[in-house]
């Protein structure tokens, strides 16, 4: 079961004013590449300000390169995640900077985005170890976003980039999409419901599996979702003989998402 390129697509950038970029100052060239192998991290979700600090970093790192947002960033985590092999760490986050993996400039530090990713990373992975609900970093759209249905926004558009970046690791990591089909169909369809029809390739059975479900009722109800269908995925590829009990799912985050400055 594959999906196409398109749903690696970007969401479309906020508008804002930005000030000009700083000259860069002149110095030894540090390593570009990330670390093959790093030392354990320590589980500490992110603040609500470091949050902010990470989205205004992949902001910084220079065109032509198209850096994940922090939306898809955490999708992308959970797609590395759900791997029945772990990716090393140098093989994952080269796509965090870049949706491609391409290498970063000789002299743009990305170490400050590593750190911050690989705590998340940390976090999440003990979440699907445990089975535990996580909150997702998928946020609300402003009154003046999106398109509205009859009861609001669409929970697709808020929910789309989380499951792009989804979509993005199981393309560069396919080792999830190789498992029996009856087993990935449900939850995938949890998730892949938020794309276009035209963006899956030989996927009938799962196209038919999304035009069954009700649409959800509100961005909450999307953003459990999500979850469930991580911790779904996670029962077959990363078994465990016993499933703890799961706490109620965390509704979605409130406020305007970081802002992009370009």
């Amino acid at each position: 079961m594959a999906t196409s390129r398109n749903p690696t697509s970007r969401p479309p950038q906020r508008q804002s004013a930005a000030p000009s970029r700083p000259q860069r100052p002149t110095g030894p060239a540090r390593p570009a590449g990330p670390p093959r192998a790093a030392a354990p991290v320590e589980i500490q979700a992110l603040t609500d300000q470091e949050l902010s600090r990470l989205q205004a970093l992949l902001d910084e790192v220079p065109a032509p390169l198209e850096p994940l947002d922090v939306t898809m960033v955490d999708g992308f985590l959970c797609g590395v995640l759900l791997q029945p092999q772990s990716i090393p760490a140098g093989d994952w986050l080269r796509h965090i900077t870049d949706a491609d993996g391409r290498a970063l400039p000789r002299d743009f530090d990305a170490r400050p985005i590593w750190t911050l990713v690989r705590r998340r990373h940390a976090e999440l992975a003990a979440a699907i170890a445990e089975r535990e609900w996580f909150d997702p970093w998928v946020f609300e759209l402003a009154p003046e976003e999106g398109e509205f249905t009859a009861e609001g926004h669409d929970p697709s558009e808020a929910v789309y980039p989380w499951v792009a970046g989804f979509a993005t690791a199981q393309e560069f990591f396919p080792a999830l999409m190789r498992f029996d089909e009856s087993q990935l169909t449900e939850p995938l369809a949890l998730l892949y419901r938020h794309l276009a029809a035209d963006d899956l390739e030989d996927a009938d059975a799962l196209i038919e599996e999304i035009e069954s479900l009700e649409p959800p009722a509100d961005l909450s109800v999307a953003v459990e979702e999500l979850v469930r269908a991580t911790l779904l995925l996670a029962d077959v590829s990363l078994p465990v003989d016993e499933k703890p009990a799961r706490p109620p799912a965390v509704p979605p985050r409130r406020g305007a998402p970081p802002p992009r400055r370009r």
